[in-house]
């Protein structure tokens, strides 16, 4: 670790003490100054306010690190190359920040940086601002959480969002909370719906600029699928927190706008949802899922925000099918896919569903990358998917039209591929049976990859420079089989029971670049322990992610070779970020393994268990002396 002088004077003596003299006016003033230099020194000026221009540009000033993804695209690469394949292995620690207290857990968040401060979010609904040349705290906030909070997969905040002198962020009492990002003292805060339901959130905020109105909106959604919520995408004022739209994603829910009730999502008579024998809706439409709890991209070229919606509710894939009929006929709209939504009214512009009727809890949520390929002459405008469902998808931005879809994992069971329409080709018995009569639980089924998906929420990187993916994939299976289930408040509404088992013995975590335009795999990392931590691309020709045994790791983009890492103590489940300050480039990532791994039993728990708790943030640098 290296020392910091900064901050501090050697002066003379100029207390004024001389023997057969007063201190003079003159002296005093000179004390007071130079008493005041270290605090300001310490204390970086940030005076300035966070513009929507300094959003939208987040990917081209390296100094700041705005937005969750590192730009409007979400495509986390960096312009960087101070930092690069010649001299990584020369990366050292420049200071460590604990997170402190017995609030360890998971620590998933990406940083933000802006004029010289670091704000990171950490488990249990809190909040760090920290000095990025030294580490020292500037202040902190800790959100003061009820009894009854039903988070489903661990305590953890997966980052802020920052606007004007505001930082943003969720709770797990499903709150969304605005501090002065000067003092951390509380702008405004809100509780957007029932936490003893089962909302919570958990996923960083995101900034957008409606380009019809020229308002800056800032929006979350919610989690809790688990506990049978109807998820919600909002739209807040960020200066005040008032609601300007809602809206749901279970088909047929009515959305708000401006405080009034608005439009349905989709069809009024939600035909993609089951009714009973005498016409109503079945339970599961009135708890039916889709949170959106992953963060939003935006294209303000087509004025929309792309954003996943999550799995339907419950999990049981029969109670969301007409009795005696067949799930692939009940798509059960608008979950596991990926939404375009006008930014103006809320309302949807265009949807696409990953997985119809999803049985096996592949979600939707993990991110949307926005890139442009080219193809028989023409650029196609497209997202880019890593589902949880193990297929890779490449889909129109400007009208939610399948382009195509590739395997990015192994063996994948559920379906054999992706067809020409966009649907999967599913197999034969991959869908948890019902139970026989007078049976509580159904036959077990092996399904991969297993709810935990070829990949979960950790995002991947797109490199500008090499065109290439680099998906944080695993490779696991599980033993599946439904149960009964029936809706109460509070508890989990899933009806499958199951048990997460390794698909291989030398590793389960799977590093992967993939060519997005072919689907070729072009290098493969392994790692003995689920890669749950977000990745990072530059244009020094780097990917950097962490490893659930502790590791920060740094490979070379184009090769794959593994060129550098260093031990942090905890599992990194988090997402590095890279910034420029002073004249040089520096790498940060939390510290603190946690998350859904361990706590959802089966072969991971015992594989990961050895792992410590922590809860810390790392800044890394090549030293100056290595310069020379």
């Amino acid at each position: 670790m290296k020392e910091t002088m900064k901050g501090t004077l050697f002066l003379p003596n100029l207390s004024g003490r001389y023997p057969g003299r007063r201190k003079c006016g003159v002296h005093r003033a000179l004390l007071s100054a130079i008493a005041a230099l270290p605090a300001m020194l310490l204390s970086p000026p940030s005076l300035s306010s966070v513009t929507w221009e300094d959003i939208a540009r987040d990917a081209e000033t390296p100094e700041n690190v705005l937005m969750y993804g590192m730009g409007p695209k979400a495509q986390r690469y960096s312009q960087l190359t101070a930092i690069n394949t010649d001299n990584v292995k020369m990366l050292t620690p420049a200071w460590s920040f604990s997170f402190g207290d017995e609030k360890q857990r998971g620590q998933e968040s990406q940083a933000l940086v802006y004029e010289g401060v670091i704000y990171v979010t950490g488990s249990y609904s809190r909040v760090f601002a920290l000095d990025a040349r030294s580490g020292k705290k500037l202040w902190s906030y800790s959100h003061r959480l009820p009894e009854g909070i039903r988070p489903c997969c661990d305590v953890v905040n997966r980052g802020a969002a920052i606007f004007g002198d505001k930082i943003f962020f969720g709770t797990l009492d499903a709150g969304m909370v605005a501090l002065d990002r000067h003092t951390g003292k509380v702008a405004w805060k809100v509780r957007f719906e029932d936490y003893k339901a089962g909302y919570t959130m958990t996923g960083a905020p995101t900034l957008v600029k409606d380009q019809k109105s020229g308002r800056v909106l800032l929006l979350h959604g919610s989690s809790g699928d688990e506990f049978g919520v109807v998820g919600k995408l909002y739209a807040r004022d960020p200066e005040t927190g008032e609601e300007i739209w809602m809206r749901p994603f279970v088909e047929g829910h009515m959305g708000r706008l401006n405080g009034k009730v608005s439009t349905p999502t989709g069809d009024p008579e939600a035909p993609t949802w089951p009714r009973d024998k005498d016409g109503n809706m079945v339970e599961a439409w009135h708890h039916g899922g889709g949170a959106p709890w992953q963060s939003a991209s935006f294209d303000p070229e087509t004025n929309t925000i792309i954003i996943g919606a999550g799995n339907p509710a419950p999990w049981n894939t029969w109670k969301r099918t007409a009795e005696g009929g067949n799930p692939r006929d009940w798509d059960n709209l608008y979950t596991s896919g990926q939404v375009g939504v006008d930014p103006t009214t809320g309302e949807v512009k265009w949807f696409y569903q990953h997985t119809p009727n999803d049985a096996w809890d592949f979600s939707g949520n993990n991110e949307l990358v926005l890139f442009e390929f080219d193809e028989n002459g023409k650029t196609v405008k497209a997202t880019a998917h890593a589902d949880r469902n193990g297929f890779f998808y490449l889909v129109n931005r400007e009208n939610g039209d399948f382009i195509r879809a590739y395997p990015f994992v192994d063996n994948i069971t559920w379906a054999t591929h992706i067809d020409e329409n966009g649907r999967p080709a599913e197999v034969e018995g991959q869908r948890p049976p019902k139970p026989e009569p007078g049976e509580k639980r159904g036959k077990s089924i092996e399904v991969s990859p297993p709810f935990l998906g070829g990949k979960n929420w950790n995002p991947m990187a797109y490199s500008q420079d090499t065109g290439l993916f680099y998906i944080p994939a695993n490779h696991w299976k599980e033993d599946y089989w439904t149960e009964e289930v029936t809706y109460k408040k509070g508890a989990a509404y899933l009806g499958q029971g199951f048990r997460i088992k390794k698909m291989y013995e030398d590793h389960v975590g799977i590093l992967r670049a993939m060519d997005p335009v072919t689907g070729d795999i072009k290098w493969e990392h392994k790692e003995r322990l689920p890669l749950w931590a977000g990745v990072l691309a530059t244009k020094g020709n780097l990917v950097f992610t962490g490893t659930g045994d502790g590791y920060l790791k740094a490979f070379n983009a184009k090769t794959g070779e593994e060129l550098w890492k260093f031990q942090t103590g905890s599992g990194i489940i988090s997402c590095p970020v890279t910034w420029e300050m002073d004249g040089k480039q520096y790498i940060g990532v939390a510290s603190g393994y946690g998350g859904a791994v361990p706590l959802w039993g089966g072969d991971m728990a015992d594989l990961t268990k050895p792992v410590p708790q922590g809860g810390s943030f790392w800044v890394f640098e090549i030293p100056t002396w290595a310069n020379k």
